[in-house]
Order: C-alpha cells, then structure tokens, then sequence
C-alpha cells in the first residue's frame, strides 16, 4: 500500500501530544492526519471494498441505478437530463473531488491558498499569470454564454446541484487524503468552476504561441533567414486534407496593414520578459476512422488517443451515461458533465487538438503609471483597471493590479516581467479566442445524443476554442473530420511577432466562416486522419499560423494508405506503434556525414549499435537512446552560434527544419560556426555531436539505463508530485515523434477503438484508475496495461443487464 511509506515519514517527525495539533507550513496538524477515526488511515480501503449503496436526495425527479462493472466503470441509467447530471456530478466528486477542485484552484490563479507562494514565488507567480492571462475573465463570459442556453444551465445546474450533494454529506472521514496531507476543506462547487475547468482545457491546449520567442529572434536575423529558419510549412507536409485539395476562393481576406513593413516585420526590438512556462507543445493527439471499405468485417473503426500530461489521479473518468434519450459510453472530465470522447449507439467520435495560433501579444503605451489610459489610433484610451487579491497561504494576500485594454488584459509589464524580473519595461496586452464567450458543453451534450453524420455536425458548430479535428464514424459507413474551432482570419504572418498595439488595424479583423474550416467526408482513400500536423496545404486559403507536429501524421497516413482488411488488433498495433519516422529521415543522413576515421573506442561501439538500429523505439532499444542524445547534441551544435546573439527566451527551430535542410543542402548554411574562422560542414558537426553525446551514453550504460525505456524514463506523477503518489519508471517504448507518443510524463492519456458494428464493440484504456484514492486498489490498477499496450473491452450495459455477471456493485438514487 502506497500509503505506508508516506506515513512512515510523517510518524517520523512526530514529537509531543501538543505539537501533533499545530501545523507545520504545509503539513497538517499530525494528530488529526493521523487519528484512527477521521485520519489518513480512513482512506486505505479494503481489497472487497462494496461501493453498494442507497442514497435519497430530494434534488432528483425519478430513481437513477448506477452499476459498476468489475474496473469500478459506473453505467448510469436516468430518466431525464437533470438527473443523469446531477448523478455524474455526484460521482465525479466521491471519486475525484480534490482533483476536481485543485485544478480549478490552478486554473482561477489560487493554488497560493492552499500551497503557499512556493520557492522564490513561483506558486504565487503562476497564480498571478493565470489571473493576468484572463482565465477568470474568459471562463465567466463563457458561463455567461452556457447559463444563456436553456439546456445547457439545466446541465451546469445539475451536475453543479450533483458535486454539492456529496460534499455536504462527506464526512470528515471520507475526505480524499490530499485535503488531509493539506490541511484545507473543499468549497462548494459552481457553475464558474465548471467554466473554469473548461477553460483550463483551453489554456492546455491552446495556450502554447511563441509571439515572444519569435519577436527575439526577428531582432537579430533577417526575414530571408528567419524565414528558413521557421518555415510556414515544412516540404514533408502529409496534411490532414490530402494534398492538391481544391479549395473555393474565399471572398473575404484579412487585410493587411500600411505599416506592416515598417514597425511589424522589420520591428527590430526585443521583448525584456522572461515569458511564463507555457503548455507542453506535444499536447495533441492523434485520430484516425476507417470506413468499411477498408475492414475485415465492412464496419468503420475509429480510433483516438489524446496525449496530454500523466497525472494521478488520472484526467479521465470512464463511464456510461443512459436515458431514454440517448446512451453515451467514453471519457468525461471530472468537473465537466458528459461524454468528451466516445461513442453512442450509432456514431463515435474523438479529438485531436489543431495547434492553430488564437493568442497574440499586443504592445500598450500607458499614459502614465496608473495605467488608466492607453495610446492608440493618436488618442488615448481608458483602460479598466482591477485589483487582484491573492491570498497566500501563510502571508498576507498579495495585491496585483491588471489592466484591461481593447486587446485584452496587459499579462506582462514591469510589476510582472514573468518567470524572472527583467531590467526592460514593457507592458503586453493578450487577446485570446478564449477570452471570447463560447459554449463548448453544448458540442459534448448534442455528440452525446448523436445518431448520424448531420447531428455530429450541428453539435461541433458550437465548438470555438481550443480549435479541435473531431473525428467521426457511424453505423451507416460514413467517416468524416472537422477541423472545428473560431480561428482568427489573419494575414500572412500576422501574429507570429508580438504587434504594436498602439495601431487597432493589427487587430482580428473578423474570423474564418465555420463552413471554410478545413474538412473531408467519406473520401475515396477510405480514411481521414490527424496527428497535430496542418491541416491543409499551401493552397488554403488562410493563413495557417501555429506549431505543428510532422512526424506521426506521415506515419499514420503511410500506414492507412497500405492496410486493407483492417481489424481491431491492427488498430491496437497502429495505436502503439513505436516506429521513428523522425529518425527513418535523419539516420541516412547521419551516417552519411560522420567521420568514422576519427572516432574511438567507445565511439566506434556506439556507431555500430546505432548502425545496426530498426528504428524502432521499443523498450529494449539502446539504438533509440543514441539517437535521441545525438540528435539533441546536433540541434545544440548547429544552432547555438547562431542563436548566440538572440535574447531570451527564445526557441530552436523545428527538428523537421534541421533534417530537411540537410536533406535538401549538402552546403547546409547553418552547420557552419559563425563564431570560428574556419568553415565547418556537416561532417564537422555531426561528427562533433556524436562525439560528445559518448560519453553520456557510456555513463548511461554504466548506470544500466542505456535500454530505451530505462532512457527515457516514463512515469506518472501525481498532481503535487509526490513521490509515494506516483508511478515511476514504467516499461515503456515510443516518444514525441512517435505515434505511441509516451514521453517522460506525457503521453497517450486514453486510448480508444470503435468498432461500429451492429453491436458496437469498443475497447480502451488509460493510465491510472478510476478511484482519485490512493488507498484503493482502483487507483493505478491499469497502469501496467496501459504501458504494456493492453487493451481492455468497454462493456456497454443494456437497462435489462442488471442481474449480469459483469455488476459488481450498485448505487440508487431517489428522492
């Protein structure tokens, strides 16, 4: 039991009666976290744990029956909406409530509240970040947006009326360990958490731009080498949309403005902040449907597997939600009501995220210090000025004044230079498609209760921000994708640097039509796929702004393009596919210009082993490890000189820009070392980075972590990063280029396959458990499978099911 060694260390520590009640920081009073009868010890739950309960709340109009199946997945049948959300609501909180309430604490900028400012700030940094990037601002005109909607308030309502009902008659003894380990209480849920859960998918999502990063480098190099440097679009491009697409002449362009040469691209000043850490870039996913044509048995499959970070208690709740209404089976979000990604009994669907740029930074001239008035089209304008009060836990609060201008709230200025003070003093206003008023739930309500390709298409109309491909597969043989979001109509380039605001003609002049979103219904090649790569190619009529992956949508495709006949244990081996396209376009190239003549010992041995590579990042792979060390040594040799001279923060181009430059120019420009007087050439620096990345893999192999698991080291932590908590040093193969894309601490979070026959059948799994209790053996009991590629079969009830072998335990709720 996880339990025990945390324990251990807090009984330790343990003095006298008197000092067992006082707390300690951020320990709890020891006498009361260990108390037999309301402690720590409440959570151990016992191996034959019954979840069989009778429950009568006077909220609820008719009996809901909740049954658990054997991986603790509850099947809830209501008779109408505002039950079955309100049941989820509960659920969601006897099983996920901290987590639930921790990440809106992280999302409203209070996570100081409960953990104290952090070393040197930067828990109390990241909340003023979160305040100052809007979050609060955007979840509450997206509530306002969602309690507009009759059905979707009657959800909020519901699910909110739901979470209530458990933390009112929680007892003391039945709170999640982590209230505990804290020393706080929840809060009643509200509607705005709820809002600002979603928006923290939002802020995952579409939160990674690099307007500064690039804006630095724009200042030292010119437009010719910035341009090779971060291409719009890479020449190995295999987009969502097949190649050579037609598109229809869109009417209306973004125009742009008459000062775009002289204070926009040839703007030459750098931006003296240090930007905050910013969402992984690798949160994407991949998705695929296949339609009949292409399968064994003439039923479409679909596929997803969206990757994110990997934490415990896991992202994911699995269930089954069911009225007369419609049925829904899949994924939800604890603090989110319905189905994210799954299927109903006609249609399946899943999500991929577009990697579109919706966040753009904005100069502001202040008049004065009072930031009450900003410059712009030669007048000044009043700005609205807001007091944040931050409390700390452990200080006095924290006051941070935000100002908000017609772009959006200033996110950094010299009361806030980011994650380190700057001597430089400019304000950044941020506009963000998430700060405008949406109504995401209305998309997951409508695909819960989808039968065809119309209604999956009426539902992801209401989709604005994260922008999303949804993927999509029915019954009748129809496959489709959509990439769906609001995105910005922009010129070419525009918002790629930080832009003057002092000049409203750099601002959003309008968005893209929905319908001119990028999409494909049953298409003759009998697939649609996406992998975070464009969507598109050169031929579409926007400009296609963002941070895209290459690598996993060249591979998916390849593999579509070739399989016929496919089943369900073709899905399951395409979804944990180790192979590395990445490296099937560099290793030629690496071999190629190493100088073998002047290597060593060691040096020769590790050659050999990589020569002999299948380019495959199994677990067992030492190839893989080389690899990996070599080419992020390349990167460091080709481009640190140039980059010498570029303030930070500022980041290396893409891997694709490398190995195609290479590809394409034996004379590669950039292999030279501006800094020395001599020429170097792609023998130098590949034969350089080899040399140096030796000697980490002689001390990696000494330390017995040269195979590629052992390399890369994958885990899952939990959500505070204790150690006790988490699940360390999986068996695991694949990595960020891979379509089994399982980094350190980010990966596959759920993987799903749909197989839409006449009865549907599904199977699925993600890494964790469905219990937000680390005292229950449902915490990370699918950890093992999950790295191993196992696949478990998602049982979809039926109401006359009850009496079945697969119910385990059952809840009812009456009035």
């Amino acid at each position: 039991m996880r339990l025990v060694p945390l324990l251990v260390s807090g009984i330790i520590t343990t003095g006298l009666i008197v000092a067992l009640n006082q707390p300690w920081g951020a320990v709890p009073p020891l006498g009361s976290f260990l108390s037999p009868q309301h402690g720590c010890w409440q959570n151990a739950e016992p191996v034959d744990q019954s979840y069989t309960l009778d429950l009568n709340f006077p909220a609820l109009k008719e009996k809901v029956e909740v049954y658990f199946d054997s991986r603790m997945v509850p099947h809830v049948f209501a008779q109408n909406d505002h039950d079955l959300y309100f049941v989820q609501g509960y659920l969601h909180a006897k099983f996920r409530l901290w987590q639930m309430e921790f990440q809106t604490h992280a999302a409203a900028g209070r996570l100081s509240e409960i953990l104290g400012a952090g070393p040197e700030d930067a828990i109390l940094n990241n909340d003023r970040n979160m305040r100052r990037i809007g979050m609060v601002f955007g979840a509450k005109k997206s509530l306002a947006q969602m309690e507009s909607d009759e059905t979707t308030k009657t959800v909020l309502d519901s699910y909110t009326a739901g979470v209530n009902a458990f933390i009112e008659n929680c007892t003391q003894a039945e709170l999640p360990l982590e209230y505990r380990l804290l020393n706080y209480a929840p809060e009643r849920w509200t509607n705005l958490k709820t809002a600002l859960f979603l928006k923290y998918m939002s802020y995952d999502l579409s939160g990674d731009e690099n307007d500064i990063e690039y804006t630095n480098a724009k200042s030292v190099f010119t437009k010719a080498v910035f341009d090779k440097l971060y291409p719009a679009q890479p020449d190995s491009l295999d987009p969502i949309l097949p190649r050579g697409t037609a598109f229809p002449a869109s009417p209306v362009h973004a125009i742009t403005p008459l000062t775009a040469d002289s204070v926009y691209f040839n703007w030459k000043q750098p931006v003296p902040i240090q930007s905050m850490p910013k969402p992984d870039k690798d949160n994407g996913s991949n998705n695929w449907a296949v339609a009949g044509a292409k399968t064994a048995s003439g039923a479409p499959i679909l596929c997803s597997d969206p990757h994110l970070g990997l934490n415990l208690p896991s992202l994911w709740y699995e269930m089954q939600l069911s009225t007369p209404q419609g049925n829904a089976y899949g994924v939800s979000f604890p603090g989110s009501p319905a189905i994210i990604i799954g299927f109903t009994d006609q249609i399946a669907w899943g999500v991929t995220n577009s990697s579109r740029d919706v966040k753009d930074y904005y100069t502001v001239r202040f008049k004065d210090e009072s930031r009450q008035q900003y410059w712009m089209d030669s007048s000044w304008h009043s700005s609205v000025v807001e007091v944040e009060h931050i409390k700390v836990k452990g200080r006095p609060d924290f006051k941070d004044t935000v100002a908000y201008t017609y772009f959006g709230p200033v996110q950094y200025d010299a009361s806030f230079t980011g994650s380190k003070r700057t001597s430089g003093n400019i304000n950044l206003a941020v506009r963000w498609k998430a700060h405008d008023p949406s109504n995401e739930l209305k998309t997951f309500y409508l695909l819960n209760r989808a039968t065809n390709y119309d209604d999956y298409h009426n539902a992801i109309k209401n989709f604005s921000c994260p922008g999303q491909n949804f993927v999509f597969a029915a019954k009748n043989n129809d496959i489709a994708i959509w990439q769906q979001g609001e995105f910005p109509d922009k010129w070419e380039r525009q918002g790629d640097f930080v832009m003057p605001g002092e000049d409203s003609s750099y601002r959003w002049q309008g968005m893209i039509p929905s319908g001119e979103n990028p999409h494909m219904l049953n298409p003759e090649r009998g697939f649609v796929s996406s992998a975070n790569q464009l969507a598109a190619d050169s031929a579409y009529p926007y400009y296609l702004g963002g941070s895209y992956n290459l690598y996993r949508g060249l591979l998916i495709n390849r593999q579509l393009r070739n399989m016929n006949s496919i089943t369900i244990k073709d899905m399951e081996r395409l979804q944990t596919e180790n192979y590395n396209v990445l490296a099937e376009a560099a290793m030629p190239l690496l071999l190629k210009y190493i100088d073998e003549d002047i290597l060593i010992s060691d040096e020769k041995k590790y050659l050999e082993v990589i020569r002999s590579w299948d380019l495959r990042n199994d677990p067992k792979e030492q190839g893989a490890s080389i690899f990996s060390a070599w080419m992020q040594l390349l990167e460091a040799e080709v481009w640190s000189d140039e980059f010498e001279n570029v303030p930070q923060p500022y980041i290396f181009p893409e891997r694709y820009t490398l190995v195609e430059g290479m590809m394409k120019d034996s004379a590669f420009t950039f292999a030279d070392n501006i800094k020395t007087p001599v020429v170097e050439t792609l023998r130098d620096v590949v034969t350089a980075a080899f040399k140096k990345a030796v000697p980490q893999l002689v001390q990696a192999e000494k330390d017995g972590k040269l195979d590629w698991s052992k390399y890369k080291d994958s885990g899952i932590r939990h959500l505070l990063r204790l150690s006790p908590l988490s699940r360390y040093h999986l068996v695991t193969g694949g990595g960020s280029d891979i379509i089994n894309a399982t980094k350190q601490y980010h990966g596959p979070s759920w993987r799903m396959i749909v197989h839409l026959t006449e009865k549907t059948e599904a199977y699925g799994i993600f890494p964790g458990g469905q219990s937000g209790n680390p005292g229950s053996r449902f915490y990370d009991n699918m950890v093992n499978d999950w790295a191993k590629g196992v696949y478990q079969p998602l049982w979809v009830m039926k109401a006359d099911e009850a009496g079945s072998k697969q119910v385990k335990h059952k809840m009812t709720f009456t009035k």
